[in-house]
């Protein structure tokens, strides 16, 4: 399928956009809270009750659960709680898509409101979330506020897959991958946006499975919109909790960061260039190491690095899963690096 290459946005946002927040208090209709679910029966509900915890101008925001054609009790759940929380309501999702039930709602459920906040369905959030995120926004007048993620396992490999994934070995030091400093970014986990903004330039480019967050990122930012991490509003994640799951993860997180690339002309990162080129090395070195015994020192090299990265997890929290730690760092790179070069090669079709 051929891929839509019409521009999302041509102009710059309005400077109004952004400086509307920062001289008006943020008050519960100001604010709309989306949530994208597919056959979410099982979470639902401590969701919605977690982000209707706390701050009394909750009762004013409006919640929509956006969903893409449940088949188990989601909508039955969610329809039960309005009687509790007549503030939340359901919308069909027909592209399920998380990235297209954020576009729906921010069309269809934004008038009158001004900050659009994006939630997890697989989340349980801290109280007062949506008012925290809405208030940062609101205090800073930005375009965009985006959280860390503090990473926790509850399986073995989702130990060692947690402790590592918020090491530079793991994510390569991103700022929101268990960051501690509050700061402007061009990147993080998507929390919070002004709406007005996020519609200005195109809301999520929806041809996207993956990535869609930093492909919109860079969108915004061509656009002058400012991106700032909240450090001091922070989520609890779970890993994946299999090799297998794991790869299929982060070779479409490859697959993904290469159209971004492609689609905007960019070059990648330093830190998204060492999987690649380690995955490159090792196989060289595989494949000359006959000829030329030497080579192995590429591959072991990197086996080596990866042994004292899982030791010193171990040591570090006092737990033989952390020996996991290793093959977790390992299955992040190959995967990322091979979706990034099979979506290279493909260029930007889907």
């Amino acid at each position: 399928m051929a891929m839509d290459t019409t521009p999302l946005m041509e102009t710059p946002i309005e400077p109004q956009s952004a400086n509307v927040l920062r001289t008006q208090p943020v008050v519960g209709a100001d604010v709309l809270v989306v949530i994208p679910v597919l056959n979410e029966a099982a979470h639902i509900e401590a969701c919605v009750r977690s982000l209707m915890t706390g701050d009394q101008r909750l009762r004013e925001a409006g919640f929509v659960v956006a969903d893409g054609g449940s088949k188990d009790r989601t909508r039955e759940i969610v329809e039960g709680l309005r009687a509790e929380f007549p503030n939340l309501r359901v919308m069909d999702n027909p592209k399920k898509l998380q990235s297209a039930a954020l576009n729906l709602a921010a069309r269809d459920a934004g008038a009158g409101r001004r900050i659009l906040v994006r939630c997890d369905a697989h989340a349980v959030y801290p109280a007062n979330y949506v008012m925290s995120v809405a208030d940062s926004l609101g205090a800073r007048g930005v375009a965009s506020v985006v959280v860390p993620m503090d990473a926790a396992g509850k399986t073995c490999f989702q130990k060692a897959n947690a402790w590592i994934v918020d090491t530079p070995l793991g994510s390569g030091g991103s700022a929101h991958r268990g960051g501690r400093k509050s700061m402007f970014v061009d990147h993080g986990h998507h929390a919070g946006f002004d709406l007005q903004a996020f519609l200005q330039v195109g809301g999520y480019d929806e041809t996207f499975s993956h990535n869609e967050d930093a492909e919109f990122d860079t969108r915004l930012r061509k656009a002058d919109g400012k991106i700032f991490l909240d450090a001091d509003i922070r989520l609890v994640y779970l890993p994946r909790a299999t090799i297998g799951s794991l790869a299929r993860q982060y070779f479409n997180y490859g697959k993904g960061r290469a159209r971004t690339l492609m689609k905007h002309g960019e070059r990648p990162k330093l830190r998204q260039l060492i999987p690649p080129a380690t995955l490159v090395a090792c196989v060289t070195g595989l494949v000359i190491a006959p000829l030329i015994p030497a080579g192995l020192i590429l591959p072991g090299g990197y086996l080596m690095a990866l042994a004292l990265a899982s030791i010193t997890v171990a040591v570090k929290h006092k737990s033989l899963c952390g020996l996991m730690a290793g093959a977790a760092s390992a299955t992040m790179h190959m995967s990322w690096s091979v979706g990034f070069f099979r979506q290279m090669l493909k260029g930007q079709k889907l």
